[in-house]
């Protein structure tokens, strides 16, 4: 990591995904491979597993990426995963993971995640370039977001780069690919929908000939952002269709009262990487009273059947297979097997979009903050460019078409977009344009 090379080095830390691209004097820009297991990708599953191992110094094994995922598969019960970390960059009350015998901070997750990443990328990266552009969020997840803590904690990440790190909003990181399509000036709306936040930009583009440079200049007129995206509403699939059938919203006998079961037993279901923490003796413990003192014991069976016996990835699995599905069907079938729990529903794609819709009235409404801050009206917008995996859910697409036209939309490599642009923006003459407001320190 000491030589350098010129060129940039775009990198998307995201919740879900990260990918990182190249760009070189010459103008363009490659995405950096990873011959990860289940074949050739571009895109590093932002995952980490840890397990213990007396053969490595300080006695903790670790992995990242789809290699953190294999490991995890292979060996559950002891290893502990961890994915979307990113998701508590800016919460206050995250201190440290407790992993085994070590309490790890953000920035100890982050740089183990970016040494595994840089590791297999192989030659890619032996040489870091001069520049490095990493995208953040418009908005950070969370009900209270501390942006200035989060910026802390990417800059003690990023530090083990060794030079200066360039911030820049990641939907900007999108427009800025998304103008090298363009041969004619306009004003472009990027709607970025990742696994922890959906995030909006304006920006104005001109034409290569107007800028005077070879390629064509942008300048960001307006941003927003709000923490609800994919996560969110995998959960929303999962809570409709998995948690009914493992207690919630069941009761439980109290001495001579019924009551109904805490929302809380059932708080971890929100992420399947959370649900490898409740496999503990206290919380097994709960459950096994909980077990007992339940009008539907056979529904509290169950859930602890999906703690006990690591179902969570496979649930969610499930879940995203069936959001895939409903984005291409009107109908498709939620099917999760095994040997200890079954489920199966038909689900409609008006059911699924009848569960988002609160989510998307929010989205909604975040939009229209962008072009409020912007100073612009619908009719004033050119393209929307929409990026990220959820873009695909007709019912989001949908959403733009009603504001500004479908004739306007426009889509195409969802998960790749913004690193691609990132780099790019790394070779701009004009790359401090670009950097994301400064933060004061936390």
């Amino acid at each position: 990591m000491q030589a350098l090379s010129s060129g940039s080095v775009g990198i998307d830390f995201g919740t879900t995904n990260s990918v990182v691209a190249l760009s070189g004097a010459a103008g363009n820009a490659d995405l950096v491979d990873f011959a990860a297991p289940g074949g050739i990708s571009s895109v590093f599953r932002s995952a980490l597993c840890f397990w213990e191992d007396s053969a490595v110094r300080g006695g903790l094994g670790h992995e990242a990426g789809p290699w953190a995922i294999a490991e995890f598969l292979d060996f559950p019960q002891g290893s502990r995963f961890i994915q979307s970390f990113k998701s508590v960059a800016a919460n206050p009350t995250f201190d440290q993971a407790n992993l085994f015998e070590k309490r790890l901070r953000f920035e100890d997750l982050g740089q183990t995640f970016l040494r595994h990443l840089i590791d297999h990328a192989g030659d890619a990266l032996r040489h870091l370039p001069e520049r490095i552009v990493v995208g953040r969020p418009v908005r950070y997840v969370g009900s209270r977001p501390d942006a200035a803590l989060a910026r802390a904690r990417y800059d003690a990440m990023f530090a083990m780069l060794g030079r200066p790190v360039h911030y820049v909003y990641e939907p900007l990181g999108a427009a800025y690919s998304f103008a090298t399509r363009l041969t004619e000036a306009a004003t472009l709306l990027v709607a970025d929908f990742g696994g922890g936040t959906s995030d909006f930009s304006i920006v104005r583009i001109e034409a290569p000939g107007e800028s005077g440079a070879g390629q064509a200049r942008c300048t960001p007129l307006g941003s927003s952002g709000i923490g609800i995206a994919g996560d969110r509403f995998d959960y929303r699939i999962m809570d409709h269709l998995v948690l009914p059938m493992l207690g919630k919203g069941g009761t439980y006998r109290s001495f001579d009262k019924v009551l109904e079961i805490s929302p809380g037993h059932f708080a971890n279901f929100g992420d399947w990487s959370r649900l490898a923490m409740m496999r503990n003796r206290r919380t097994m413990d709960e459950l096994t009273r909980l077990h007992r003192a339940a009008t539907d014991p056979a529904a509290i069976a169950r859930m602890i059947a999906v703690v006990e016996h690591e179902l969570g990835h496979g649930l969610y699995e499930a879940v995203g297979r069936l959001k895939r599905q409903l984005s291409t069907q009107d109908q498709a079938e939620f099917r999760f097997e095994s040997d200890d729990l079954t489920i199966t529903a038909d689900v409609t794609r008006t059911d699924f979009e009848s569960w988002i819709a609160p989510d998307l009235a929010r989205i909604a409404e975040t939009v229209d903050a962008a072009l409020t801050g912007a100073g612009l009206a619908p009719q004033q917008i050119d393209h929307v460019f929409l990026t990220g995996g959820s873009s695909l859910i007709p019912v989001v697409r949908r959403l733009f078409e009603q504001r500004f036209g479908d004739a306007r939309i426009a889509s195409g490599d969802e998960l790749t977009s913004i690193a691609h642009g990132l780099a790019l923006i790394g070779q701009a003459p004009d790359l401090a344009d670009w950097i994301a407001a400064e933060e004061p320190k936390a």
